[in-house]
């Protein structure tokens, strides 16, 4: 089977149309620089990623398919791989950001007075509400990682995060007292 050229005269309408055999040819004539634009941004494992999932939107997207309007189609598909590898590298960044801040340290006099348990029992009872208490017994008490216990509750890492940070707040208050910030 001959694949159809990206320069010949109905490729534009067929490409729009998604016909698999016209983003087949667009794989096979673009991938490489699709893959050598998401290099220079990534390690080459997420820069494959990056170009699997540009041209698996190409398949499935008739919006991106139809953004592109005509022109040079190798140098609009290495903008949308690139746009995507630079997505991929700000997500890492922030995930990498969010590991490296550290816990605070609860006050050794109050654990050495009463013990640990009657604390963590108290605090999820009269304190704790109700939608923090997965994140709580995930990352305080069976003191999972972030990325573990984001996938175990099935939400994203900034929203474990923001929790995490909130019931720390309300741990701090009712550990330290009403007043202590």
């Amino acid at each position: 089977m001959m694949l159809p050229r990206t320069s010949q005269p109905d490729f534009l309408e067929r490409f729009h149309a998604g016909e698999h055999a016209v983003i087949e040819a667009c794989y096979r004539e673009h991938g490489a620089s699709v893959l050598a634009a998401a290099t220079r941004i990534l390690p080459t494992i997420d820069a494959e990623a990056v170009v699997h999932d540009v041209f698996y939107r190409l398949l499935t997207d008739t919006g991106m398919r139809s953004a592109f309007s005509g022109g040079n189609l190798g140098a609009w598909l290495s903008r949308v791989a690139t746009n995507a590898a630079i997505d991929v590298a700000r997500r890492r960044r922030r995930e990498t950001s969010l590991e490296s801040v550290p816990e605070p340290r609860a006050p050794a006099p109050v654990l050495e007075e009463i013990s640990a348990r009657s604390i963590v029992d108290r605090f999820r009872d009269e304190i704790l509400p109700e939608k923090y208490r997965g994140v709580f017994e995930a990352r305080f008490v069976k003191q999972l990682p972030q990325r573990e216990a984001a996938a175990t509750l099935s939400m994203q890492r900034s929203t474990l995060a923001y929790q995490e940070e909130r019931i720390r707040e309300m741990l701090r208050k009712f550990v330290l007292g009403k007043d202590a910030s």
